[in-house]
């Protein structure tokens, strides 16, 4: 298993050493790394509804949407901060609320064959979860950020810490391709049962000043031979280096200079959206009242619960819809005038509000068959038409950067494409 360990750094110096500024718009958007008609297009949209527009009303504005993850940054802030938490053991809950949180809504069916342990078994939730709570139980029980009286340092040469880290980003990954999004969306959220939102949001800080300072990169982890539970041994690799996006921090300054209200619906905590999206040192200062995302019960004193907020819908999919439509529908008395985007999970609000006039979808080579699929292919088809609906904007995930066309560029790739 390839181990960091992750020390806590001050933020400023972390932003500061990786070049993040805040940025103050002028007129029109900075060229940077834009599609040159897709910035034309959003110019456009500013103008024509914006404050310097004949019809404007500060008492009915317009407003638009931003999904967070892989959208207004590079990667997935509920990613980075779940490998920060364990990595770190940043974790509220006793060892019995762990396992609740763990199982939670999850089918006991075996995951996919591709998450088959090493001696190509399947795994499932009851043969995983025994090894998880163990090991979880010996940190919990030694090391000093809990009950016990070793550093971080110490505990992480015991199998116990590999064995614990790997077998929950494992299972993360596990639950979400093997089951749907209802299930597998809220499950990460609830690793964070035990803290209260203060601490929600100082770890998400320190996992954006982390990132900031790791490489683009995938990484693998392999839990420890010595310790193979019930489960067995397991591998797990995902991508690291979060990165903040300066187009997006200056096009939701734009949008708020220009008298539009700016709002983040998210499939991520509600906590963690608050904190990356509203911390000054981000560069994003969208207000945290601004924030729809996913929702977890609290106790009278603000500690979170593993049970998803009653009366709440999840912030995926048609969710999306639904919290925009009861939220801000309600609110405004009518639709987003502008949408932005990237997976299946953003589709339905990009296409359910007729007051939508212009969506911009970050381009990942999306399923064709998919909605937001077909939404790319229509943003390729329609390139340089003024009245088309939808956007397509390139990036390079080499780089974590936007490019100056419609192309994605996977990881390890050296060319780009617009479709899949």
């Amino acid at each position: 298993m390839q181990r960091r360990l992750v020390l806590l750094t001050p933020l400023a110096t972390a932003l500061v050493a990786t070049g993040c500024a805040s940025l103050s718009p002028a007129q029109g958007l900075t060229p940077a790394h834009w599609d040159a008609f897709n910035r034309a297009q959003i110019e456009g949209l500013i103008a024509s509804l914006g404050k310097s527009s004949p019809g404007y009303n500060a008492a009915k504005p317009p407003y638009v949407v931003f999904d967070w993850d892989n959208t207004s940054v590079f990667l997935d802030i509920e990613e980075a901060s779940l490998i920060y938490q364990l990595e770190n053991l940043v974790f509220g809950a006793t060892p019995a609320q762990l396992e609740v949180a763990l199982r939670k809504n999850i089918p006991k069916k075996d995951f996919l064959p591709a998450y088959n342990n090493a001696a190509g078994k399947p795994v499932n939730i009851d043969l995983l979860v025994p090894d998880i709570v163990a090991s979880y139980t010996w940190l919990y029980q030694n090391y000093k950020g809990m009950k016990g009286a070793q550093s971080l340092a110490v505990v992480a040469m015991s199998p116990h810490y590999g064995a614990f880290i790997t077998k929950v980003r494992y299972l993360y990954e596990a639950i979400g391709d093997t089951f749907d999004h209802d299930t597998a969306y809220p499950w990460v959220t609830y690793l964070f049962a035990g803290m209260t939102e203060a601490q929600v949001r100082k770890l998400t800080a320190d996992t954006v000043a982390w990132q900031l300072k790791e490489p683009v990169a995938k990484v693998k982890w392999t839990s420890p031979a010595a310790l193979p539970g019930q489960a067995g041994v397991v591998s797990v690799s995902w991508k690291n280096g979060l990165r903040l996006q300066p187009e997006m921090q200056e096009l939701y300054a734009a949008f708020r200079n220009a008298g539009f209200d700016v709002w983040v619906c998210s499939a991520s905590f509600v906590d963690v959206i608050k904190e990356i999206s509203s911390n000054p040192a981000f560069g994003y200062n969208n207000p945290p009242e601004r924030v729809l995302a996913m929702e977890l019960e609290r106790d009278a004193n603000g500690v979170i619960q593993p049970e998803f907020r009653r009366g709440y819908d999840q912030t995926q999919g048609p969710g999306k819809t639904k919290n925009i439509q009861r939220f801000l529908v309600s609110k405004y008395g009518y639709g987003p005038s502008f949408v932005a985007g990237d997976s299946e999970g953003d589709q339905n609000m990009m296409a359910d509000f007729a007051d939508t006039k212009k969506v911009l979808i970050v381009n990942r080579l999306r399923d064709p068959k998919t909605d937001i699929g077909k939404f790319s292919a229509m943003a390729v088809q329609n390139y340089g038409k003024p009245d088309t609906r939808y956007l397509l904007q390139g990036r390079d995930d080499n780089t974590g950067q936007w490019v100056a066309s419609q192309l994605h560029t996977p990881l390890g790739a050296t060319q780009g494409k617009a479709l899949k």
